[in-house]
């Protein structure tokens, strides 16, 4: 591994300085280069294992797909027909894994097992999604924010010149916002009902470097007001599924409709990281309206790990 290489990704803090950007100019390169049919088999003969403790679609599309079109092979383990099903200790699977692949992406609950396996292993570890942050899944939502207002050239530039609203619940999708905004230097506002803020610990770190602007507030039509990009999650994730009803009563009044499009800019987008509950956290009619964003944004996750991936694997 180069000295400039990072050994994990587990949150945008692990990337160096203009770490972030870099991956963007690459990640709309590759694109490019898929676009045009350009062979970019860059990663030949690596092999990334993909330890899938939560459920996926396109975090496991995307990274097998990303490894197969960089010349690479991508090594799927779930829980059913692993022994991780039966308690194997992950610092054992990191070990073992770390003797057959070139890197680890590890999808799993509390972010202690995504440190747990960054810690045994010996080679780097990527954060597919755990229940504190999924920077993967932001860096291609700051990718598509790039596309959409014509950055490629001067990503930096294009994220700092729009303004951005989170509404609904403070999980992890709104932590690496709110990590991306802290490191960017973005003006970033969350909406969401009490009991529901993003990780005191993550807004805490984002705005002591004074770089970024982030605000807290409970009424999503003051956050979204004026904003140029507006996202949302599922009001419970994976693991709350107990707490669906409690959740869908907490957050009422939070869902993205068009009502609460009119008062963000009139040229803003809607990003939506998927899946989606239509009719709770986003209506029907702005997911599948001309502001969306959404299928661009899922596309990207291919783009954004093909970069992400040259950069951590040797």
């Amino acid at each position: 591994m180069s000295a400039d290489r990072p050994k994990r990704f587990l949150a945008f803090d692990d990337l160096p300085a203009g770490g972030i950007e870099a991956l963007l100019r690459r990640a709309e390169e590759l694109r490019a280069q898929r676009a045009a049919r350009t062979p970019h088999g860059t990663r030949p003969g690596r092999v990334l294992g993909m330890v899938f403790e939560k459920a996926s679609t396109r975090t496991r599309a995307s990274f097998e797909i990303a490894m197969y079109e960089l010349g690479g092979h991508a090594l799927y383990l779930g829980m059913q027909g692993s022994q991780l099903e039966r308690g194997e200790p992950l610092r054992d699977t990191a070990r073992v894994l770390s003797g057959y692949c070139h890197g680890i992406m590890v999808r799993t609950f509390g972010h202690d097992r995504a440190e747990e396996m960054s810690r045994y292993a010996t080679v780097p570890v990527i954060n597919g999604l755990t229940d504190l942050m999924h920077p993967c899944q932001v860096l291609a939502d700051l990718l598509t924010v790039v596309q959409r207002r014509g950055g490629s050239r001067d990503p930096l530039r294009a994220l700092r010149d729009a303004s951005y609203a989170w509404i609904g619940d403070g999980n992890n999708m709104a932590n690496s916002w709110i990590e991306a905004a802290g490191i960017l230097g973005l003006d970033l506002a969350i909406a969401c009902p009490a009991g529901h803020e993003p990780d005191a610990a993550v807004l805490a770190r984002a705005r002591a470097g004074e770089r970024g602007r982030v605000t807290v507030v409970r009424d999503p039509a003051e956050a979204a007001a004026g904003r140029s990009v507006l996202s949302t999650d599922v009001y419970a994730s994976m693991g709350q599924e107990a707490e669906a009803e409690a959740r869908r009563v907490a957050f009422a009044g939070y869902t993205l409709d068009v009502a609460l499009l009119r008062v963000a800019s009139p040229d803003a987008i809607v990003l939506h990281c998927l899946p989606a509950h239509r009719g709770e956290e986003i209506s029907d009619e702005v997911i599948e309206g001309p502001q969306s964003a959404v299928w661009q944004q899922a596309e990207n996750r291919l783009h954004a790990q093909k970069a992400l991936l040259e950069l951590m694997l040797p």
